[in-house]
């Protein structure tokens, strides 16, 4: 092997490490083999969409992403979630709301590919103010203030529509990057 043929190879490999590091190439995230993409959750109080988002995406699509949920303000998960989804057959209880200062249970670094609002008036607010910049998406999808519910019943009905649609979002939209990335609003 002559000096041009090793350096022309060891350029194809560095070139390779470079594509497969994370750059953006063709407009798609390309990422490290083994590197899951990463991608944070947001509502207002971290504590009924943002949870379940962050939970269907680590139940469907786990060995594609790490999720994570947050919010500007942290509150209890919600209780009633918590329940319907139990009748559901799906065990919620460990999850944890946290705020966007919680080193213990998010990235140190900060380091999302892609940041998903749910809730305009909470994507207005902190859109602009976040480090995430060319990374966030934007999803309204519901919430319980707008439940209209007389009895128990119609609560827990009004929980499993929002639940079913938060499932039916991520399954829709987390089977490919690529639609994520054409989502992207800020």
């Amino acid at each position: 092997m002559n000096t041009v043929s090793f350096w022309l190879s060891a350029g194809q490999v560095l070139n390779s490490i470079r594509l497969y590091g994370g750059v953006k190439r063709g407009g798609r995230m390309l990422r490290k083999k083994n590197r899951k993409v990463r991608v944070l959750f947001v509502d207002e109080k971290n504590d009924l969409v943002s949870q379940l988002a962050e939970y269907f995406t680590e139940v469907h699509f786990g060995d594609r992403y790490e999720a994570y949920s947050a919010g500007p303000e942290h509150d209890l998960v919600d209780c009633e979630m918590i329940s319907v989804m139990y009748q559901r057959g799906e065990d919620i209880r460990h999850q944890v709301s946290k705020d966007f200062r919680d080193r213990d249970r998010l990235r140190d670094d900060e380091d999302y590919d892609f940041v998903v609002f749910f809730g305009k008036s909470v994507f207005e607010e902190w859109a602009k103010r976040t480090p995430w910049q060319g990374k966030q998406i934007l999803c309204e999808i519901g919430s319980a203030e707008e439940f209209d519910a007389t009895d128990d019943l119609e609560l827990a009905n009004c929980y499993s529509d929002l639940i079913d649609r938060v499932c039916r979002w991520v399954k829709e939209n987390m089977s490919d990057t690529g639609r994520l990335e054409l989502m992207i609003s800020a």
